[in-house]
């Protein structure tokens, strides 16, 4: 007996998802199928919908924020039982036996499995993905906001855990959209000294609540000018273009500007100003199953949630147009 999954399918680019019934074929043992309770929306499921990366197939069932319950469990699943409440993320697998997953970084696996691209998500009634990437959801947590912890939050935990950010450190936060809304929360609790550099001066006083010390505008080169060799390090989450040389610039000796913002454009990097103060650019995925349950551990120790709207499932359509008016404060979840 086959199992039929309901979700809501973009045919083509830029269009309106359309309900779709879809088999999503034999359960494998290292898996584990997920009664979706609630799926986040992020500008990642835009840019697969719109096919912007060019890597998109249709019909695509969209969705990589999901909280759910364990509905199946394969026999080989390890740490899940049915009834578990879990949350995915953007991997669904790893092969669990290159380099980089037997030291742990299962992010970096190159045949890790994508939870959108060339699958179905998470704007469904059920989802499927192999266990080490369903995470268990701390219960002090609300499940009804926490989907976006799951690509948006470890998005941006990961390097402040991979990169040793420390508590002494004075740290920038580039754009306070879905990412770094959170970025915001998670530094200022490891103990930083916060700037957020936003380009909306309405978010000044929003931006300080979520946890910024300091609010500086992102084309703001006088003050940039000021803060020169002051940064230990620099997260950028937004996904425009900026006067980098800036941004670098203000890095103090052995800072860092770090990339998890989807900037589409080349970044110019002259060598000259990275050599003198050994600053580094770098940027990231998303982080290992091990972080992911760490960042969850950090957000329940200190109560760490995303700023979120709420729509119905069904109502997936004007939730997307939502985000794409860029009103969406800060997140937007789907509930089943």
């Amino acid at each position: 007996m086959t199992d039929t999954f309901h979700g809501w399918a973009a045919t083509s680019p830029k269009q309106a998802l359309v309900p779709f019934d879809f088999d999503p074929g034999e359960m494998h043992p290292e898996q584990v199928q997920v009664k979706v309770e609630s799926c986040g929306i992020c500008h990642s499921d835009l840019s697969m919908l719109d096919n912007d990366w060019g890597n998109a197939r249709y019909p695509l069932v969209a969705g990589h924020e999901v909280i759910g319950i364990v509905e199946k469990a394969g026999d080989q699943v390890k740490g899940l039982v049915v009834g578990d409440r879990v949350g995915l993320g953007w991997f669904a697998g790893s092969c669990l036996a290159c380099q980089p997953c037997l030291s742990g970084r299962h992010q970096l696996c190159s045949n890790a499995e994508q939870m959108i691209v060339g699958r179905h998500g998470g704007f469904a009634d059920r989802v499927r993905a192999d266990w080490e990437w369903a995470i268990k959801l701390p219960t002090a947590l609300d499940p009804a906001s926490a989907g976006p912890l799951f690509c948006g939050g470890i998005t941006v935990f990961a390097p402040i855990n991979d990169f040793g950010v420390k508590p002494t450190d004075r740290v920038g936060v580039v754009g306070i959209g879905g990412l770094g809304h959170l970025a915001l929360q998670f530094l200022n609790k490891w103990g930083c000294e916060v700037t957020a550099f936003t380009s909306s001066e309405a978010k000044a006083d929003e931006a300080r609540k979520l946890g910024a010390h300091h609010v500086v505008g992102t084309r703001d080169k006088a003050a940039l000018a000021k803060l020169a060799g002051t940064f230990d390090f620099i997260l950028v989450t937004a996904n425009v273009t900026l006067d980098w040389s800036s941004y670098i610039a203000a890095l103090a000796p052995d800072g860092r500007l770090h990339f998890v913002g989807a900037v589409l454009e080349p970044v110019p990097v002259a060598a000259f100003s990275l050599i003198g103060g050994r600053k580094s650019v770098s940027g990231s995925p998303l982080g290992s199953p091990a972080t992911v349950a760490k960042m969850l551990d950090f957000c329940a120790r200190h109560q760490i949630a995303p700023v979120t709207e709420t729509f119905a499932m069904n109502d997936v359509n004007a939730a997307l147009d939502h985000l794409r008016a860029g009103k969406a404060n800060y997140r937007i979840v789907l509930k089943n």
